[in-house]
């Protein structure tokens, strides 16, 4: 049966068994996901609306709650949830593709690797990368989570990681979802606080990011280590 005699909520699937997934655009994509359109519109248009709402950017709509999701007519909070563990897998996929021990040659090797876990969050988070002599990442860990200026990373709780993993080198990051990427007071002296530390341990501090959506500040790079 060719696609064009098909129920438009059924082309995308039957697209994706007989042109492969690559075949599919983002909104029949969607489609497949959301399973159904509403009263008004198929599942396609409906996925249209949607991904346009968010300028067609996948990160964007990741951002979107469930509740965000349900004000669209058609997605209940079934739906809703299906879109959200969708996006979800395809970050934690993205995370597992990072090579078992990336080396760090630069503070852009460190933002591909941290990106992953900070770019897309609505409160900040307090990330490390411990590296080996040969600047290869052997652990990547969370450190706080809500706001770094309510929840100052514990520097015992750094280097005890550190030297479970025989660490000799740590990058710290966290980032701003405001989208400003200018250093805060608090983050020069967790930055001066963290350095020192390392310095009594043998542990470089090599670099601290701030990391927002889109892009990066490196205190290595601005000379502020």
């Amino acid at each position: 049966m060719s696609i064009k005699f098909l129920a438009e909520d059924d082309r995308p699937r039957e697209k994706f068994l007989l042109k492969g997934k690559n075949a599919l655009s983002d909104s029949e994509l969607l489609a497949i996901i959301m399973g159904s359109g509403n009263r008004d519109e198929t599942a396609v248009e409906l996925a249209r609306k949607i991904l346009a709402s968010v300028d067609n950017n996948w990160h964007q709509l990741s951002l979107l709650t469930v509740k965000d999701l349900m004000k669209f007519k058609g997605i209940g909070e079934v739906k809703a949830i299906s879109i959200a563990t969708a996006l979800e897998i395809g970050k934690r996929r993205a995370s597992q593709e990072i090579p078992e021990k990336p080396t760090i040659s630069s503070s852009k090797d460190a933002y591909n690797i941290l990106k992953i876990h900070l770019s897309d969050l609505r409160t900040e988070e307090f990330w490390a990368l411990f590296l080996n002599q040969s600047n290869k990442v052997i652990h990547i860990a969370q450190l706080t989570q809500g706001g770094i200026n309510q929840s100052i990373v514990d520097i015992r709780i750094l280097f005890k990681t550190a030297l479970e993993h025989f660490s000799t080198g740590i990058i710290i990051s966290h980032n701003h979802p405001s989208g400003n990427l200018k250093s805060s007071a608090e983050d020069i002296n967790i930055t001066k606080r963290v350095k020192e530390a390392g310095n009594v341990m043998s542990i470089q501090l090599l670099d601290h990011l701030i990391i927002t959506q889109n892009a990066y500040t490196s205190f290595a790079d601005e000379g502020l280590l």
